[in-house]
Order: structure tokens, then sequence, then C-alpha cells
């Protein structure tokens, strides 16, 4: 969380990108997938993350999802320097993916879910774990499907993860 914060802070205020700290502690020197969240008064102000690791190191992953869950979720307009201040953060480093067969393999409260279009494999809706107000895999599976405009009625491939989730 300190890294994200860091990150952020540094890209807002000064428009530098933090790098990533030497010597890379061991908990930072792994490929992750992971997923920035940005809170504010309680509101969510930004989530952008990544399933799998697109960058050479964990620490890189966070500070690159960081930037874009305060500049680039385009739900929300950029975070300002006067917004820094109140904002919590939560980084949730991302297992392995896991195909599941069946709806049954799923568990809200446990497991995230990837919703990948059998027709079209470039849309995919991702849903974290443990989200207020999502108690059931069938709301996740709709959920995604929303988030990857797949149609209610198109075949799909599951896919389940668990996090690791620092606040």
């Amino acid at each position: 969380m300190k890294l994200a914060k860091e990150a952020l802070e540094a890209y807002v205020k000064e428009g530098t990108i933090l790098k990533a700290p030497e010597p890379l502690p061991s908990v930072f020197a792994v490929r992750a997938g992971c997923f920035v969240t940005l809170h504010e008064s309680g509101e969510l102000r930004g989530c952008i993350g990544t399933i799998e690791p697109v960058m050479d190191n964990l620490a890189e992953e966070i500070i690159s999802n960081a930037i874009a869950a305060g500049t680039r979720d385009p739900r929300f307009r950029p975070v300002t320097k006067e917004e820094l201040p109140a904002l919590d953060y939560t980084v949730e480093v991302l297992g392995p993916l896991e195909e599941v067969m069946s709806v049954e393999e799923l568990d809200p409260r446990n497991y995230g879910v990837v919703v990948q279009s059998a027709i079209r494999p470039y849309r995919k809706g991702v849903l974290l774990p443990d989200i207020e107000g999502v108690d059931s895999p069938e709301q996740q599976i709709r959920i995604c499907r929303m988030k990857a405009g797949i149609a209610t009625n198109e075949p799909v491939r599951l896919f389940r993860f668990k996090t690791e989730k620092y606040r």
C-alpha cells in the first residue's frame, strides 16, 4: 500500500513515475497480477489492475496500476493533488487463474472471477473477491459479462483466483 500511495502521489504532484525500490525486497521480486483500489470517504474512487503480470516484478506492477487507478479509470475524473490526503489504498495481489467447469466451483467471498467469451476471447470481465453486495457466483458472472460486453446467451469460460489483500 505504501508503494501504491507513493507512486500515485509522485505522479500527481510531480508528473514522475516512481522507480521500483533498490535493492528490490523479496516480496516485490515475484511476478504477479495485482489490482490497486482507491477509496475516498468510503466511496470507490478508482480501481485498475492486471489479471496476469505485464511488468518485470510486482513493485513495477503496483506502481503502474496505482497511477492508472488514480488517473485512467474511465469511470472517474483523474485524482487531484487536493484529494491525495483523503485516499485509502487497497492492493490485491492475484494468485494463478484456475479454469472451472461449473458455477458450483465459484465462491464470491473466497474467489475472484474472470469471465471470458468463448467466441471472442479478447472480451474478459473480472471481479475481485469479497465485494460488498455481491453474494452469489451468478451475480459475479452477470457483472463480469456486463463489464466485458458479453451477451447473456454467449458461451463463456470461467476462471477463479484468490488474492492477498493489503489495506
